[in-house]
């Protein structure tokens, strides 16, 4: 056990010197790692909303929401489906959560329903093996047809209204340039955004918050906005207001020419003639094709940008824009444009969002939090530290010097895999101080029965490692399988402290079976002692 091959040597030198050079930069600023030679390592730990400050938002999906724009859905899909067929048919309308049309002709009924069926897709479940449709689809004597949503049809509607949220939240948080949010869904409808070190809570919450609905429509020429406003407007077009101050009145047509969905990139910029701050889009194929033949059709016309039922602007169509791409220009200051492009790239929301509840944390918390910490920290290693030399004396120095790697170790992996560190997790690395000298404790026992057996010394101390080693490797993986639970059935500040604590575990083997068995045998090697001084 004391002989050691070179290259298990090179390789614990080698890893021991990575976990070092890893951890250096959480001991500078961010403006001095920057200036370091690009070999070195940049990466620094990520500190937690606990610790550094930031903004804590829970959102909840408007559920109500998501019913009704499957019901309008549904209503509009009956109504082509009817026109197609050549089905006659009479007040089409929502009620409730189903979808209700009479059949003029009753002998016709059959038929409606065979052409309808395709609007009752199958759900399978695969727990309970069964398999129900989202549209229960019913028939009465006198050419009555109710479409009613089932509650499995529902479920899943909402289930991929949410993680659809979740998705697009966190590509709007991404694009923003912050570290390490976290998003998470909580509960049936609600999610968790929790954004370390945001010093603009208020830009957060307007950027998470806004559906970001985008769509190109026609203004309806058939009367000013302000009279269709006061009165009432065409049964196919409906009033939308401008982003101005005071808003502006716009009649705009429902049809939509082409939808955000089409967008591929969308950019901030500066236009080149007046300067003023625009955003500029660009369509895939299939919405360059439908841009293309719009603006053909409507030269001359303005058509309205629309921007969740507001018209951010309505410019004249001068001549066809047959290239897919185009500017949007309202007014915008240089911040306004970025964050309309953030939101335009991240896609629309599914359903708006509600904020539950909202709480800053200031940066003075995440001080006291860093203090308290890291006393705790310094007090329970000094503390270990004493202990090991009081009772083991060199080997208790052998074992220190093990235990400040093992830190090292713990803090270089935490800083390449960019891991936020919580209180929590500096709990996890508390207790692996306490777990890194507990390896060495049962070693060093080991060891002194070895010697009170008379053994000699170097057969005391190439025993005590073997014969330790099974009761290591025992503690520690069973404490590992209890990190990797924690890790997947919590959440937030749990899965912190499972992190830290698994990773101090396979550091804590490393450095008590290699880095200290090494550091023991090379000091047998150069003393040849008659006795351990333990």
């Amino acid at each position: 056990m004391l002989h050691f091959a070179r290259w298990t040597v090179i390789l614990v030198l080698v890893v021991c010197t990575a976990g070092i050079l890893a951890t250096l930069p959480n001991f500078f600023s961010k403006q001095q790692v920057e200036d370091w030679p690009s070999w070195l390592p940049h990466r620094q730990l990520v500190l937690g909303l606990d610790l550094q400050g930031g903004s804590h938002i829970l959102l909840a999906v408007d559920v109500d929401a998501v019913v009704e724009e499957r019901l309008e859905a549904l209503r509009d899909d009956v109504r082509r489906i009817l026109r197609e067929e050549r089905i006659g048919y009479t007040g089409l309308a929502v009620q409730d959560r189903t979808v209700r049309v009479r059949i003029r002709e009753v002998d016709q009924t059959t038929a409606a329903l065979r052409a309808l069926e395709e609007l009752s897709v199958p759900i399978g479940n695969l727990l309970t093996g069964t398999q129900a449709r989202d549209v229960e689809i019913d028939s009465g004597s006198d050419g009555l047809i109710t479409l009613e949503l089932s509650d499995e049809g529902l479920q899943q509607r909402i289930n991929s209204a949410v993680e659809q949220s979740i998705e697009i939240v966190r590509r709007r948080i991404d694009e923003l340039g912050t570290t390490e949010p976290t998003i998470q869904r909580q509960g049936a409808d609600r999610i968790l955004v929790q954004v370390p070190g945001l010093d603009d809570p208020a830009r957060l919450k307007a950027l998470i918050g806004q559906t970001a609905k985008l769509t190109f429509r026609m203004v309806d020429p058939s009367m000013p906005g302000s009279e269709a406003l006061a009165g009432r407007p065409p049964p196919d077009s409906e009033v939308l207001m401008s982003q101005d101050d005071p808003p502006f009145p716009y009649l705009i047509e429902k049809r939509v020419m082409v939808s955000g969905e089409d967008l591929v990139d969308a950019q901030p910029g500066f236009d080149q003639q007046t300067n003023e701050p625009i955003v500029t889009f660009r369509f895939n194929s299939g919405g360059a094709r439908r841009f293309g033949v719009a603006t053909q059709q409507n030269v001359g016309r303005p058509f309205a940008i629309v921007l969740d039922d507001e018209v951010i602007s309505a410019p004249v169509i001068r001549e066809p824009i047959l290239g897919g791409s185009g500017q949007i220009s309202g007014g915008f200051a240089v911040e306004e444009a970025n964050d309309l492009a953030i939101l335009l790239r991240a896609g629309a929301l599914p359903a708006p969002l509600t904020i539950l509840e909202e709480r800053t944390v200031g940066p003075g918390l995440g001080a006291d939090s860093v203090e308290a910490g890291r006393i705790a920290a310094i007090i329970g290693t000094a503390l270990v530290i004493v202990f090991m030399v009081m009772v083991y004396g060199l080997f208790g120095v052998f074992a220190n010097v093990s235990l400040f790697i093992n830190i090292a170790l713990v803090f270089g992996v935490l800083s390449v895999l960019g891991a936020t560190l919580t209180l929590p997790g500096i709990a996890g690395i508390v207790l692996t101080v306490g777990m890194a000298v507990d390896a060495n404790v049962l070693i060093y026992e080991r060891i002194r029965e070895e010697q009170r057996a008379g053994k000699s010394a170097i057969a005391s101390i190439d025993s005590g490692y073997r014969r330790a080693l099974g009761t290591i490797m025992d503690a520690n993986i069973t404490t590992f399988i209890a990190a990797v639970i924690l890790f997947y059935l919590g959440s937030g500040p749990i899965r912190g402290f499972a992190i830290t604590l698994a990773i101090g575990i396979v550091t804590t083997v490393f450095t008590a079976y290699l880095v200290n068995r090494l550091i023991v045998a090379e000091w047998v090697r150069l003393r040849r002692p008659s006795a351990v001084p333990i």
